[in-house]
């Protein structure tokens, strides 16, 4: 690690350079203000350690310049000097200064506080590198309120590999590839885009996750990153809200593009978190339970809400359901047991 020196006089700017050396960090030495704030801005020190009086410009000045810098802000800055009075202290440290220690010093006792502050800087560094993983992760994919969420408490979220239990829905526009086939192609990414648009602000009005879009298709996750007790609840009502919605959202569209979305919810284990590579990554759910919702999905017509036993057993009685009994999926030896959702009943849609 490499900890700038900001000190005018040779005798303690060497004391400082020994001291560093023998607790094994790389020192960077600068005789003034102006050559240490130009050193921090090239050489990006994990710790800096600043006197008060040198040439050029003071050690409160240059303190309150680098924590003035998005880049360098986050770098701590030990007030080394013989400046020991309250006033000065408090100055230092409201200017961002993250410790004060007083000339003449115990070389113990330096060395013992470049440690503890490089070891909060480690901490703190992993903690910030964690919340823009998270947000780079989610923060297209999910409500800006479940993001605030987790970079509040970043150790909700794993974001490696997990088996969990998640509620999967897929939706899908009936007819798309007849449409497609008649209509130019900037006009028809317009309309798919919008149709999108109502799919997702829905998802995400339910705090879903949106996982991906699959040509004219959306999958949706619920249950994670944040777990979600009526996740199943949310992932039906999503679909309901979507389907409820069609009618005063197609009207802006010539009859030929008025599509019905069709929906496969299914609930059961995955294997959720970050898979990708190190250039691109998406988290995201693989596993049968993602297959099965979208295979639930390609057996829904005329705007249908179709969802597994596993899915059904989760509502409760809040929703008009009726059993369409047993289906063949592809990819499955045993037929599944199918349910559509018809709607939710009154006394529970607002509840």
């Amino acid at each position: 690690m490499k900890v700038l020196v900001a000190e005018d006089n040779p005798n303690s700017r060497q004391l400082v350079n020994d001291i560093l050396e023998s607790i094994g960090y790389e020192p960077i030495l600068a005789v003034d203000g102006p050559s240490a704030i130009a050193a921090a801005q090239a050489q990006m020190p994990d710790m800096v350690i600043l006197d008060v009086n040198m040439p050029g410009m003071t050690g409160f000045e240059v303190c309150a310049a680098l924590k003035s810098d998005d880049k360098l802000k986050h770098i701590p800055i030990l007030m080394l000097t013989a400046q020991t009075d309250v006033e000065s202290k408090v100055t230092g440290l409201g200017l961002g200064a993250d410790d004060y220690l007083g000339k003449p010093f115990s070389p113990r006792e330096l060395a013992a506080r470049i440690d503890a502050r490089l070891r909060n800087k480690a901490e703190t560094d992993e903690l910030r590198r964690t919340k823009e993983l998270i947000k780079q992760t989610f923060e297209r994919y999910v409500p800006s309120s479940v993001v605030d969420r987790l970079l509040q408490d970043p150790t909700q979220v794993k974001l490696g590999g997990q088996s969990q239990e998640v509620t999967v829905m897929f939706s899908d526009l009936q007819g798309f590839t007849t449409v497609s086939e008649h209509t130019d192609p900037e006009r028809l990414l317009s309309i798919l885009n919008l149709y999108h648009a109502l799919v997702v602000s829905v998802v995400q009005k339910y705090d879903g996750t949106v996982d991906k879009f699959i040509g004219d298709g959306v999958m949706a996750l619920y249950n994670t990153p944040l777990g979600q007790s009526d996740h199943a609840v949310r992932a039906v009502r999503t679909a309901l809200e979507i389907r409820e919605g069609l009618e005063s959202f197609n009207a802006q569209f010539e009859s030929q593009y008025r599509m019905k979305i069709n929906f496969g919810i299914h609930t059961g284990i995955a294997v959720v978190g970050n898979i990708g590579s190190q250039q691109i990554m998406n988290f995201t759910a693989v596993g049968d339970t993602v297959n099965l919702a979208s295979r639930l999905q390609g057996l829904s017509q005329d705007g249908q809400i179709l969802v597994s036993q596993a899915t059904f057993e989760l509502l409760g009685s809040q929703f008009t359901v009726r059993e369409l009994g047993e289906r063949n999926v592809k990819g499955r030896q045993e037929s599944v047991l199918v349910y559509e959702v018809l709607g939710e009943k009154a006394n529970t849609a607002n509840a």
